[in-house]
């Protein structure tokens, strides 16, 4: 089962259960911890959400195809929303071997990323509020003032306000390498902008993946053609995942839970940038493929 948020053009944003290639329409049961993701992040007391799940009767809720709202946003048809309402998105850095030798290749203060890669304390930064998140066939954007932008597939745990890891989605931290690379002090105006954050289609439940590896692919189209290919593997995470968790939630709040992008392994090489036009597929196994165009801003 997994989880998702979708537009109906008639009541708008919905909560949705994806089961096979149906998703049922979640708000509709009247249930208060169906009303919104965040409410049901809110009413989740563990890392299952199964036992919510199971008290609503599916029989008689509007369903739909899952095909037909994986698709691009037109407000005359259901289709799928970033599965984000009320939730930040943070994000962790440097946590595989090949993001830190490419931050190291970019950056004119290279220790800093070495350091940081063996140190006991992870980088965290803030990523992006819910509403700037964009999900499913929206665009992503590129910075008019860099020259070097690359998608960063990453798997992104959801987070109830416990701080307990309820499920996974697919992120991509869109970045501007030259930047970032200048100077570290830099990082925010290099991560953070209006399109820089892309998440989905779905969240697939936590007890349905734990911590298994899970392979991770990003293909950027150009005129219609692969232009770059890549993979890896979660298992090549030098940190694990709880330890990511327990770090953000330090002296911090999350009253409507939280998304956690758990860094990249796939870093396109140092002469690649995405152009206007381009089209970035992150797929991670159990959980799907986020497809998004690229728009020059």
């Amino acid at each position: 089962m997994q989880l998702c948020r979708f537009y109906e053009p008639v009541q708008g944003a919905r909560l949705g259960l994806r089961i096979a290639s149906r998703v049922y329409d979640l708000t509709a049961s009247g249930q208060p911890q169906f009303a919104t993701l965040t409410a049901l992040l809110q009413a989740s007391d563990s890392t299952t959400i199964g036992p919510l799940l199971q008290q609503v009767d599916l029989s008689p809720l509007p369903s739909y195809d899952y095909a037909e709202m994986d698709r691009p946003p037109d407000p005359a048809v259901p289709h799928l929303l970033p599965p984000v309402d009320r939730q930040e998105v943070w994000a962790a850095g440097v946590t595989y071997a090949w993001s830190r030798e490419a931050r190291v290749r970019e950056a004119k203060a290279k220790e800093v990323y070495v350091r940081v890669y063996e140190a006991e304390r992870p980088e965290l930064f803030f990523k992006s509020l819910a509403e700037k998140a964009v999900g499913p066939h929206q665009w992503i954007g590129l910075r008019g003032d860099s020259h070097w932008n690359v998608p960063e597939p990453e798997l992104a745990l959801v987070l109830n306000p416990r701080m307990q890891i309820v499920g996974y989605t697919i992120g991509n931290d869109v970045s501007s390498r030259d930047i970032e690379g200048e100077n570290p002090l830099y990082l925010p105006q290099a991560k953070i902008y209006r399109h820089s954050c892309a998440l989905g289609p779905v969240i697939t439940l936590a007890d349905e993946v734990g911590e298994q590896p899970l392979v991770i692919r990003l293909t950027i189209y150009r005129g219609g053609e692969p232009a770059f290919q890549g993979e890896t593997s979660t298992a090549k995470m030098h940190r694990r995942q709880s330890e990511l968790v327990n770090y953000l939630a330090r002296y911090n709040d999350f009253p409507y839970g939280a998304v956690l992008l758990t860094g990249t392994g796939i870093v396109p090489g140092d002469d690649f940038t995405l152009r206007d036009g381009d089209e970035v597929l992150i797929e991670i196994e159990k959980i799907g493929v986020l497809r998004n165009p690229v728009r020059q801003m």
